[in-house]
């Protein structure tokens, strides 16, 4: 079963009061960083998510998004 619920003051409260039974084993999959919330609520794009790491990468190919099969496999470029 997949449970959802917040953090608050330390402790996990899950949504609709929901109680499990005393002892029980539990699995905790963090969904979103504190940082990565936006006030609206929205799950941050994948390019907000990236936006740090955008471009730091130097020396790439300029046609890379186009031919990654070429560099990843050899496969014959597009152009």
């Amino acid at each position: 079963m997949v449970y959802r619920g917040q953090v608050k003051n330390g402790r996990i409260e899950i949504d609709g009061g929901t109680r499990l039974p005393e002892g029980i084993n539990v699995i905790i999959t963090l969904k979103a960083d504190v940082k990565e919330s936006q006030d609206d609520g929205s799950v941050p794009t994948l390019f907000e998510q990236l936006a740090d790491v955008i471009g730091t990468v130097p020396d790439l190919p300029e046609d890379l998004s186009v031919n990654h099969d070429h560099y990843l496999y050899g496969t014959a470029r597009r152009e």
